[in-house]
């Protein structure tokens, strides 16, 4: 029984389910379908006023491309007037134009038959002209061409004379004015003093009584300090002083010293001679060692050998011309040094050539030859780079220099030697070098006068202007310059200045 009232029970459930579910379901489609209609019929509606807004719209649009368009075509017509009304303006001007170029083509062979009239008459006046001037004149015109061709000539050759005088002068300007650029500023960085100390032979004495003292009982203290200083010791009737005289400045040197301490100590005699001797000796010794020292730490040369610093040192005591030679040394080195860093060479190698370059002075009186020969033997049995040997000996000219550095060696050499008042030489060599100056100039033709002024650095040559012309003088100049270099030795340079002038004098009365 139980089960018959569930199946019931599950049965009525199930139809009053099934019910609902439809009396549910159609009501909820009944009012679907009228909110689509009424959703139809509003959208319909929208439509509709959408579609008469566009329609308006459109008409408005219309409306107003068409007033544009109007406008526009306005605008067109109105510049079409203009541009029609300026080309008739220009077919007016250019009609014109061809009317007045028509009148002026009239009038242009109007004048050119004129003109070819006045050229005959012109071309029949010149052959008359002609004809008398060959009849005045007594010369054909080949002739008179041939002579006018002749004055050309001698214009055009003394024309390209100036131009080639300027074109040289121009070069040599600029070519001098690098090169004093270059010098000037090796110059200006090196302050060195342009005379320097010479070594003296000359020794004072308190008085005259200490000569018979130097000389000794029969002559034998002096023949004591003779034998062991390998000097001269000279007693003369100079007052109150001795001379000294060798040829080798660093064993004078040890004399001067010897004889200054036995003086000061009063004592003379062979033993005593021999001990100031040797104290002499190894204070010059240690002046060279401390010399050669001090001039590679100015010049920051380093890896010398030691006999080479020792050498450096002894020119300490050498003179030339009245120029310490260790301080041109130096002066070169710092000269040659310069001047390769302006030009971008090797400038290590530059300054130790230049301090090195005058060794073989140091030599010179114990080995025969040129110093610029000895002094690079010297270097280079001393284990010097081949470069240096090349150096040293080529700054004198003995071997022509191959390399930059060699050439600022030479250099560096004459601009420290040339110096105002870095040597001195003697009256006398002076005033011969003064003559011949003046004598090898006044050999030329057409010069008056001659006069060697500067010291010897620069001539003066005036010429007589009605021989000697305005090229020729560059020539004369050129020509002088060259003789001074072929048969005279002078340091530095000399300046040739031929000088030609013209004067007129009258009196009034």
């Amino acid at each position: 029984m139980a089960f018959v009232y569930a199946f019931i029970a599950l049965v009525a459930g199930t139809a009053l389910g099934f019910f609902i579910r439809k009396v549910f379901i159609e009501g909820q489609d009944s009012r679907a379908r009228m909110t689509a209609e009424r959703i139809v019929t509003d959208a319909e509606k929208q439509a509709e006023t959408l579609k008469k807004e566009a329609i308006l719209e459109a008409k408005d649009e219309v409306f107003s491309l068409k007033a544009e368009a109007e406008t526009e075509a306005k605008e067109r017509r109105k510049d079409l007037t203009a541009l029609e009304t300026r080309l008739m303006q220009r077919e007016e001007s250019i009609e014109r134009r061809a009317e007045s170029l028509d009148k002026r083509e009239h009038q242009l062979s109007s004048a050119q038959g004129q003109i070819e009239k006045q050229g005959k008459d012109l071309e029949d006046a010149i052959a008359l002209e002609k004809s008398r001037l060959e009849a005045l004149a007594g010369m054909t015109s080949d002739e008179a061409r041939a002579v006018l061709m002749q004055r050309i000539e001698d214009d055009v050759k003394h024309d390209a004379a100036a131009m080639i005088r300027e074109v040289e002068t121009r070069a040599r300007e600029e070519a001098d004015k690098k090169a004093r650029n270059i010098v000037g500023i090796a110059i200006q960085r090196v302050a060195a003093d342009h005379t320097a100390e010479s070594t003296v032979s000359v020794v004072h004495i308190p008085s005259d009584d200490m000569k018979g003292r130097i000389i000794g009982r029969e002559g034998r203290n002096i023949r004591a300090f003779e034998q062991m200083t390998g000097i001269n010791l000279i007693i003369d009737d100079t007052p109150e002083a001795v001379i000294l005289s060798s040829f080798d400045p660093v064993r004078r040197e040890i004399g001067r010293i010897t004889l200054e301490s036995l003086l000061a100590d009063g004592r003379i005699h062979p033993a005593r001679i021999e001990e100031m001797f040797g104290k002499a000796e190894k204070i010059v010794e240690q002046q060279v060692h401390e010399a050669g020292e001090q001039a590679v730490f100015e010049t920051q040369v380093h890896g010398l050998h030691a006999e080479l610093v020792r050498t450096l040192g002894r020119l300490k005591f050498r003179t030339s011309y009245g120029q310490n030679v260790l301080k041109h040394s130096l002066e070169v080195s710092y000269l040659a040094g310069v001047m390769a860093s302006e030009l971008g060479v090797d400038v290590k190698l530059a300054k130790r050539a230049g301090l090195l370059h005058d060794l073989g002075k140091a030599i010179d009186h114990e080995v025969e030859g040129p110093h610029a020969l000895i002094g690079a033997e010297l270097a280079k049995r001393l284990g010097e780079h081949k470069e240096i040997v090349h150096c040293i000996e080529a700054h004198h000219g003995d071997v022509e220099a191959q390399t930059v550095e060699a050439v600022l060696v030479q250099a560096a050499d004459a601009i420290s030697a040339s110096r105002p008042g870095a040597r001195r030489e003697t009256i006398e060599s002076y005033i011969k070098r003064l003559e011949k100056l003046e004598e090898l100039a006044s050999a030329h033709k057409g010069v008056e006068k001659v006069y060697a002024m500067q010291a010897g650095r620069e001539i003066r040559v005036m010429v007589k202007p009605e021989q000697i012309s305005d090229a020729d003088s560059i020539v004369l100049a050129r020509d002088i310059a060259k003789e001074i270099e072929e048969q005279m030795e002078y340091p530095g340079q000399v300046k040739v200045m031929v000088v030609r002038e013209s004067r007129a004098i009258d009196y009034a009365k």
